[in-house]
């Protein structure tokens, strides 16, 4: 059954200060799509059931930079700073072949005093894990490609950040690990 998938970093010495520098640094360090580049920038105040305090589209040349300073002007400890916007990986066609493709991605960075259920600084929303758990019968290289993105992200993004904690995790708390290892017992 498909999950949402998520990645989830904790760091060090995080403040309201610091929030969007470290945001920049995990943005810079994410592999925006070359297929669809486009991305837009939402603030949210409190919690998410407020409307959005800035939403704004950019389109074309993708500069971090441009991101952020529009995120700046909104600068609080109880704001969420969202970036939706793809990146590329292998998924199946409507014709069944497997192709690079844009998926849907979205990178939160919540300020100290945002209502936030896990109290995560960085988050990364993959959308569901589908284009990471081999099907029975499913083109494993393809699986392992974005399987390998995904923790080619999690290594730059622990290089480049005072990470104390990562996880990759589900909303069904489903182990990653698990799930591959059951799909690919099915292979076998």
């Amino acid at each position: 059954m498909a999950d949402q998938l998520y990645l989830s970093c904790w760091i060090r010495g995080f403040t309201a200060q610091n929030a969007l520098a470290y945001f920049q640094k995990a943005l810079t360090r994410f592999p925006f799509s070359r297929l669809a580049p486009v991305a837009s920038v939402r603030v949210y105040a409190i919690e998410y059931v407020e409307p959005p305090a800035l939403e704004k589209r950019f389109e074309d040349e993708l500069e971090v930079s441009e991101l952020v300073a529009a995120a700046r002007e909104f600068q609080n400890p109880d704001c969420a700073y969202q970036v939706e916007t793809c990146w590329d990986l292998m998924q199946q066609g409507g014709d069944g072949d497997w192709q690079l493709q844009p998926a849907r991605v979205a990178l939160l960075c919540f300020a100290p005093e945002f209502d936030n259920e896990l109290g995560d600084n960085i988050r990364v929303e993959f959308g569901i894990d589908g284009p990471f758990v081999p099907d029975p019968g499913g083109n494993l290289l393809a699986v392992r490609a974005n399987i390998r993105s995904l923790l080619h992200l999690t290594s730059d993004l622990t290089a480049a950040l005072p990470v104390q904690r990562v996880t990759i995790w589900s909303d069904s708390e489903d182990n990653l690990a698990d799930k591959l290892a059951a799909a690919l017992e099915g292979e076998a």
